[in-house]
């Protein structure tokens, strides 16, 4: 049986197609088009005067959204089998898209790290389409050893070092947020899937070992990952980003200084327009607006788990909740960040922050979910939930 109050299935069902979860595509569609008013706002100053064009962004980040609208429209549409039966043909594509970063002219170095791919205009993130790619191959295997799951070498092992290797890919880069957010993804898709507590735990405990050694080993990622506990102690340095962020959200109030009002987009907040926009949201629409940015991904977060609770097969309730755990860890993590609970790390807002491969993916989960959601068993069908 599975954790977290997914329900296991006891005599006949009735499976239903009900059409696209409506809720679940009204909020992807808000928070996108959201998105796409926060990042014009957040970048007209900059892009007027670095490219002489204040839409430069606007205009990229609206053919990222048309491009991630198409792909989650292909993926509500075509068949599960997609999903179900070709998880390591994505499996070897987000590898190979890892190990293209590290070897080949492709990849581009940007603040010290390799994490993206250059396809002429288009930038590539790889750990983007790897976290799907991960969440396809644990969806697919735990559904298929659920006798053996509480098992070491066949229930636990295999996961774990697909994990780890793409992990490691990631930390070459380096990029330990990345490798962070997938092991995350490990351990909460395990956890669901009925390993054993003794297991996860060990796990964990060596994986925080390693990234306390990881960060120890370099000063200035020591002072880095720890200047969030007190940002005002090096306002000027490793706690400049966190500080500016907080003294946008602070500024906001209730309100908001107003659509386009902001004055920490003008060149005092680095990355306000990707990993930092929830701050500008907050100067700008206030503790109001920070707050509908919430209630909406409460919304995705229950409907999801409907989704996932409502699937007749295993493989696909693991599907739907990977794919949730996908935007909800994204968006935790980002809002930690911007609020100063967690070292600042590369995390992108779902659906708000700027850029191409974060939007693109968000939107093909979406589309998972509203595939998944198109036929799912019709409650009071015969099913006897109890809660593992």
């Amino acid at each position: 049986m599975l954790r977290l109050g997914i329900l296991s299935m006891q005599g006949p069902q009735r499976i239903r197609d009900e059409g696209v979860d409506f809720w679940l595509l009204s909020v992807a569609l808000l928070l996108s088009g959201l998105g796409l008013v926060m990042v014009l706002s957040s970048t007209g100053i900059m892009a007027e005067r670095f490219f002489a064009d204040k839409y430069y962004f606007f205009k990229r980040h609206v053919v990222f959204l048309l491009i991630g609208l198409g792909v989650m429209i292909v993926a509500a549409v075509i068949p599960r089998q997609v999903y179900l039966r070709f998880t390591y043909l994505w499996l070897a594509l987000a590898g190979i898209l890892l190990v293209l970063t590290l070897v080949s002219p492709l990849g581009v170095q940007a603040g010290g790290a390799t994490r993206w791919l250059s396809l002429g205009p288009i930038m590539v993130q790889p750990l983007e389409i790897a976290k799907v790619a991960l969440v396809l191959y644990l969806a697919s295997f735990f559904s298929r050893k659920q006798e053996m799951i509480r098992t070491f070498g066949i229930g636990f092992l295999p996961p774990v070092c697909i994990t780890v290797i793409l992990c490691l890919l990631l930390l070459a880069q380096p990029d330990f947020g990345g490798a962070a957010a997938l092991m995350l993804i490990l351990f909460c898709i395990s956890f669901v899937g009925g390993t054993r507590l003794v297991y996860l735990g060990a796990t964990s405990f060596m994986a925080l070992m390693a990234g306390i050694f990881l960060v120890m080993s370099s000063p200035y990622r020591f002072r880095r990952w720890f200047a969030f506990l007190d940002p005002f102690q090096d306002a000027q340095d490793v706690g400049y980003q966190l500080v500016q962020s907080l003294y946008a959200l602070g500024s906001g109030g209730w309100l908001g200084a107003g659509l386009g009002a902001g004055k920490q987009k003008l060149f005092f907040l680095p990355a306000a327009h990707t990993d930092f926009i929830l701050a500008v949201i907050g100067e700008e629409l206030g503790f109001i607006g920070v707050s509908v940015i919430f209630i909406l991904f409460s919304v995705l977060l229950w409907r999801g788990l409907r989704i996932a609770r409502l699937q007749d097969g295993l493989q696909e309730r693991f599907i739907a909740f990977g794919m949730l755990l996908i935007l909800a860890l994204g968006a935790l993590l980002n809002m930690a960040v911007v609020l100063g609970v967690v070292p600042p790390k590369g995390v992108p807002m779902p659906f708000l922050s700027y850029g191409g491969s974060s939007l693109v993916m968000s939107l093909l989960c979406v589309g998972v979910l509203l595939n998944l959601s198109r036929g799912a068993v019709s409650p009071g069908s015969g099913r006897n939930g109890v809660l593992a």
